[in-house]
């Protein structure tokens, strides 16, 4: 029995650590428009212009989330395709922003200004443009 235990406290585990994964949601200005799955993952693999990007620091667990959530690519994927794009002059990176607060400022300063955040971050200052479960 004593065997048992630890196996069955280990999947409990994995469960929480599955539930853990916070909801990603895109936002914008208050005024923006609502965004597609599709748009935002040609935004944030500059395939579409037209917007100003924010992203968040390479060290936030939410990164990687967000990016394999709305394009299926990890963050090697994405660096390599912002490298290659930035190289041939097609397309400026996202702007890195230290954190959400300094992203939802941002984005609440300028409807032409998108960025991605824990849902539990979103308040009244930004629009949620697309949800990411």
């Amino acid at each position: 029995m004593k065997k048992i235990l630890p196996i069955v406290m280990l999947g409990s585990l994995a469960a929480g650590a599955a539930h853990a994964d916070p909801d990603v949601v895109v936002i914008g200005n208050p005024a923006a428009a609502s965004l597609t799955k599709e748009q935002v993952c040609d935004l944030y693999l500059g395939k579409s212009q037209g917007m100003k990007l924010t992203d968040q620091p390479a060290s936030a667990p939410i990164k990687a989330q967000f990016y394999q959530k709305v394009s299926g690519h990890d963050l090697s994927q994405v660096k390599a395709t912002w490298s290659r794009l930035i190289f041939t002059g097609k397309a400026q990176a996202p702007k890195e922003l230290p954190d959400a607060a300094a992203i939802k400022k941002a984005v609440a300063a300028d409807p032409k200004t998108v960025g991605y955040i824990q849902k539990s971050d979103v308040d009244s200052s930004v629009k949620v443009l697309l949800s990411l479960n």
